[in-house]
C-alpha cells in the first residue's frame, strides 16, 4: 500500500467513526488553540509595554539621598549649576538633555473639597521625558513655563477626588483650584499612566516661585542619554561630573541616587515572556492528554480490526505496510485536531484583537505570529506519531492465524 493509498484509508476510517474521531481530537484542538491564544496575548501585553515605556529606554533619574549620606552628614542638595554642569557635551558626550523638577506633596482645594496631591514642577519637555500625554485641554507653552504662569494639568486621580468619579473632564478645563495658598487655572487633565493620576503638574518657576520656596534647588534631574546603548556611558559620565561637584571620593559616599528605567524595562520585558512561556506550557499539557486520548482510540481500532489485518498479512501485506497504515491514522488523527486548532486558536485571538480593546479600555490587542503557530501544529503531529507508535506496533506483531481466529 503506498503513502497514498495510507492517507485515504485513514481518511475513510475517520469518516467512519465521525464522533469518536471529533471527541479523540477535542483535546489536541483545545490544547493548539490555547497555546496560540496564550502566546498571542502575551505578545500583545509585550507590544504594549514596549510601546508604553520604549521613549523611557534611555531615561536616567537622579535625585538627592534620602538620610545622612554613608561618609557622614546630611546629603547635598541638587542645584541648578549642577544641571548645567551636566549639560557640558565635552565631559558628557553621551547626555542627549538634561531637565530639571521639582517634586513633593501639595494640598488641593477646589470649591469645598480638599485633597493632598503629587506635586510636579516641569518643563515645557516634561511629556516627552516622561511618556506622558495630555488627555482633555493642552500643555504648558515654553512661554508660559518661562513666565512663571499659575496654570496646572491634574491627573485623573485628582479630578475624581475634588469633583467626584463621574465628572466630565472637559468640564473642569478654565476652573480655578487652590494649591497651598496660591491659585492656578485648570487647563488640561493628564491621560492615565496608572502610577502618578493623582497629580498636580505646573511650570517649574511657579513651583519654585509659589509652591516649593527653593530657589536654585532642584528635586529631581531627568538625564536622557543618546540612545539606549548609550545608557551605561551616560550614567558614567554623569556620576563622575556630580562625584566632581559634591565632592564625593568613593561610590558608597555619593549624596545622590542614580536610576536607570532601561534595567526595569528589561527586567519588566523578561518577566512579561517568562509568564507567556509558562501559560503556554500549562496550555500544551492539553495535547499530552489529547495524544493519551489518541492512543487509547488507536488500540480500541486495533482490537476492532484485529481479523482484517489477520487477513491483509495472510495475503501478504509485510510488517511495514501494517505499521504503517495504523501510524498514519494516528498522524492524521492528530493533524486534523491541530488544524482545528490552529483556526481556533488564530479566530480567536484575531477576534480579541478588535474586540477586547473596545470592551476594556487600553487592554492591549492580542498579536499572531506565524512561529506558535507553526510550533504548535507540528507539536500535534509528533504526539499523534507517538501516540501510534505502541498501537501500531502491536497491529503489526500479530500473527495472521491469531488474528484470523480472533471474535
Amino acid at each position: 500500500m503506498t503513502l497514498h493509498e495510507s492517507i485515504l484509508a485513514a481518511l475513510r476510517s475517520v469518516r467512519a467513526n465521525r464522533l469518536r474521531s471529533l471527541l479523540t481530537t477535542l483535546g489536541i484542538v483545545i490544547g493548539v488553540a490555547a497555546v496560540i491564544i496564550l502566546v498571542a496575548l502575551g505578545n500583545g501585553v509585550r507590544a504594549g509595554f514596549d510601546a508604553q515605556f520604549s521613549r523611557l529606554s534611555n531615561q536616567i533619574t537622579v535625585t538627592k539621598a534620602t538620610g545622612s549620606v554613608p561618609g557622614g552628614g546630611a546629603a547635598r542638595d541638587l542645584t541648578d549649576q549642577d544641571v548645567q554642569a551636566l549639560l557640558n557635551s565635552r565631559q558628557a558626550p553621551d547626555i542627549a538633555s538634561v531637565t530639571p523638577s521639582m517634586t513633593g506633596n501639595v494640598s488641593v482645594n477646589a470649591g469645598q473639597t480638599n485633597t493632598r496631591s503629587r506635586l510636579v514642577g516641569a518643563t515645557h519637555n516634561y511629556l516627552d521625558i516622561s511618556a506622558r500625554t495630555v488627555a482633555v485641554g493642552r500643555w504648558f507653552t515654553e512661554q508660559e513655563v518661562q513666565s512663571n504662569e499659575k496654570l496646572v494639568l491634574l491627573g485623573q486621580e485628582a479630578v475624581s477626588l475634588l469633583w467626584g468619579p463621574s465628572t466630565n473632564m472637559g468640564e473642569v478645563l478654565g476652573q480655578s483650584i487652590r494649591l497651598n495658598r496660591a491659585t492656578f487655572k485648570v487647563v488640561g487633565v493628564l491621560g492615565n499612566d496608572g502610577q502618578n493620576d493623582n497629580a498636580a503638574v505646573v511650570p517649574f518657576g511657579a513651583a519654585r516661585s509659589y509652591l516649593v520656596g527653593n530657589a536654585n534647588q532642584v528635586n529631581q534631574i531627568i538625564v536622557k542619554s543618546t540612545s539606549a546603548a548609550t545608557v551605561a556611558a551616560a550614567r558614567a559620565q554623569l556620576s563622575q561630573i556630580l562625584d566632581t561637584r559634591h565632592f564625593i571620593r568613593k561610590p558608597a559616599d555619593r549624596d545622590y541616587e542614580v536610576r536607570a528605567f532601561q534595567n526595569l524595562i528589561e527586567r519588566r520585558t523578561q518577566f512579561i515572556t517568562f509568564l507567556t512561556v509558562f501559560t503556554a506550557a500549562v496550555a500544551a499539557i492539553s495535547l499530552v492528554v489529547g495524544g493519551i486520548g489518541v492512543a487509547n482510540i488507536m488500540l480500541v481500532a486495533v482490537t476492532e480490526r484485529t481479523r482484517e489485518i489477520g487477513i491483509r498479512k495472510a495475503i501478504g501485506a509485510p510488517r511495514r505496510a501494517i505499521l504503517k497504515q495504523f501510524l498514519i491514522e494516528a498522524v492524521v488523527l492528530t493533524g486534523l485536531g491541530g488544524m482545528l486548532g490552529v483556526c481556533l486558536g488564530v479566530g480567536a485571538a484575531v477576534a480579541g484583537a478588535v474586540i477586547l480593546p473596545r470592551v476594556v479600555d487600553s487592554f492591549p490587542p492580542p498579536i499572531v505570529t506565524v512561529l506558535p503557530v507553526l510550533v504548535a501544529f507540528l507539536v500535534s503531529l509528533v504526539i499523534g506519531l507517538m501516540a501510534g507508535v505502541y498501537p501500531a506496533n502491536r497491529a503489526a506483531r500479530l500473527l495472521p492465524i491469531q488474528a484470523l481466529r480472533f471474535e
